[in-house]
């Protein structure tokens, strides 16, 4: 199977025919090969319209959602991001290169250690990753220009919104229910304002501000 030809449709046919324009978005999804950072054994649906299992009871995102996420927290290239939930450390790869330096916090110990030796073996050198209850942030490292979450969330902790730079923004999958809505929060005129950018599906965030452990 050629994997770069399935990449490069991937881009054109769940990406771009979907809604995906922002250029720096595009080129980092043909860049990262998601393939990396799932097992052998799905290999050959590494570019497939949907999540795979990495263990853990956890999946690799959707390329499509992988790509939305980015687009909409509007990356120009200068920002420090922090991701709530590196997972495969597929996002986290799409993520450093679309921002100056990212900082990924990882709840599970087997998935930490995974997507750090992965991102070592490309050589991804602008990424600090932790392990520890993401859902609180990573407030040694504030403030960010964006924040970026992977799982579930039933509400916007406030130590989040905190963490934020005044002009910073805050994506998530927002909701109790098996479908949530991607939110972006972001401050207008000292106000938070909320947009909603559809439905979504992921699995739910434990720690503080989750839904437990």
């Amino acid at each position: 199977m050629d994997l770069n030809a399935a990449r490069e449709r991937m881009v054109l046919e769940q990406l771009e025919r979907r809604g995906i324009h922002d250029t720096r978005v595009l080129g980092a999804m043909r860049a990262v090969q998601r393939d990396r950072f799932i097992a052998p054994e799905f290999a050959e649906h590494a570019y497939d319209d949907g999540p795979l299992p990495i263990g853990s009871d956890q999946t690799i995102s959707q390329p499509y959602m992988v790509a939305l996420i980015c687009e909409v927290a509007a990356l120009a290239g200068g920002e420090r991001v922090l991701e709530i939930g590196t997972g495969s450390g597929y996002q986290t790869a799409v993520l450093a290169r679309l921002c100056a330096r990212i900082y990924s916090v990882e709840t599970i110990p087997a998935l930490h250690q995974r997507a750090r030796v992965i991102l070592a073996a490309q050589q991804i050198d602008n990424v600090e990753l932790r392990l520890g209850d993401g859902s609180s942030g990573w407030s040694e490292q504030a403030p960010f220009d964006a924040i970026v979450v992977t799982a579930a969330m039933p509400g916007i902790p406030r130590p989040l919104l905190d963490q934020l730079t005044p002009e910073g923004r805050l994506v998530a999958p927002i909701g109790e229910d098996e479908l949530q809505t991607l939110v972006r929060i972001s401050r207008i005129g000292g106000a938070w304002r909320e947009e909603y950018f559809g439905e979504c599906r992921f699995v739910k965030m434990t720690g503080k501000y989750g839904f437990g452990d």
